[in-house]
């Protein structure tokens, strides 16, 4: 199933999709040292985004976020990808600068946790169980 979205960064990624309804805050939330997401109560807590697809409602929290996607993409720990239902300004910030495909205005709650898909981030399009 492919679904059809917004291009936020073009590019071009495949892998397994970590699937979160709760919004995440990039800095504070995320440790960029490790990709392990640190905030605490979120449903993704001690898991790492590092190299998945990371699908996620929309960031929030402080603008320093941006700079936390780039330190991660430098340090080799970044996504491949970020889908969301609806970028705002920090995950696109953070996605522009660290060149990290990036699609919104996807409906994530058909996107199930482990799934592989692929982003095409330059046609913004979402491909479900891609290879």
């Amino acid at each position: 199933m492919k679904l059809q979205g917004r291009r936020i960064y073009p590019g071009y990624a495949a892998g397994q999709a970590l699937v979160t309804a709760m919004g995440i805050s990039f800095f504070g939330g995320v440790d960029p040292e490790t990709g392990v997401v640190v905030e605490k109560g979120h449903e993704l807590q001690g898991q790492s985004i590092s190299g998945k697809v990371l699908v996620f409602a929309s960031g929030k929290g402080s603008t320093v976020g941006s700079y936390t996607l780039y330190r991660l993409k430098r340090n080799g720990l970044a996504p491949l990808a970020i889908v969301n239902a609806a970028c705002e300004t920090i995950t696109a910030v953070g996605c522009i600068i660290a060149e990290i495909p990036c699609v919104d205005q996807i409906p994530i709650e058909r996107i199930e946790n482990g799934v592989q898909i692929i982003v095409d981030g330059n046609l913004g399009t979402v491909e479900l169980g891609g290879k």
